[in-house]
């Protein structure tokens, strides 16, 4: 058994803002020769998350309506009493996602359906350089 790993170090904008990760992941495959096997994409932190969605520009904006209607910037949250800031949301929001996806590699590639992309999803309320982990098992 083998295990590698590799990082995908991104920018975003915060506020829900989406990054595909589908072409890195799909990169690094290959760069590491994984034929059968699992890639794990990991986001450390709280207030990012890591899901598979159709990327494409209504679902980016849906997902990011969604998790704010659910979970709005503007509620009532402990946790800006705690820590004096104001990103409660983000935090939940990140929670409600998950910080990690592991998909199958078969024959050298992702076993993604047509219309699926591994997404980060950066809930924080400012811009962030996110480093995702990216560990993979065969």
């Amino acid at each position: 058994m083998t295990v590698k790993t590799e990082y995908i170090t991104t920018e975003t904008k915060g506020n829900r803002d989406l990054v595909d990760l589908t072409p890195k992941l799909r990169e690094i495959v290959k760069k590491c020769g994984l034929v059968n096997g699992i890639i794990t994409a990991f986001a450390p932190g709280s207030t990012a998350g890591i899901t598979t969605i159709e990327y494409e520009p209504g679902l980016t904006k849906d997902i990011s309506i969604f998790l704010e209607s659910l979970l709005p910037y503007a509620g009532n949250y402990h946790h800006h009493e705690t820590w004096h800031d104001d990103n409660g949301s983000s935090h939940l929001q990140a929670s409600f996602i998950g910080p990690s996806i592991t998909v199958p590699v078969v024959d050298g590639d992702l076993t993604l359906g047509t219309w699926q992309q591994v997404v980060l999803i950066d809930c924080d309320t400012r811009p962030r350089r996110r480093r995702v982990v990216v560990q993979m098992l065969f």
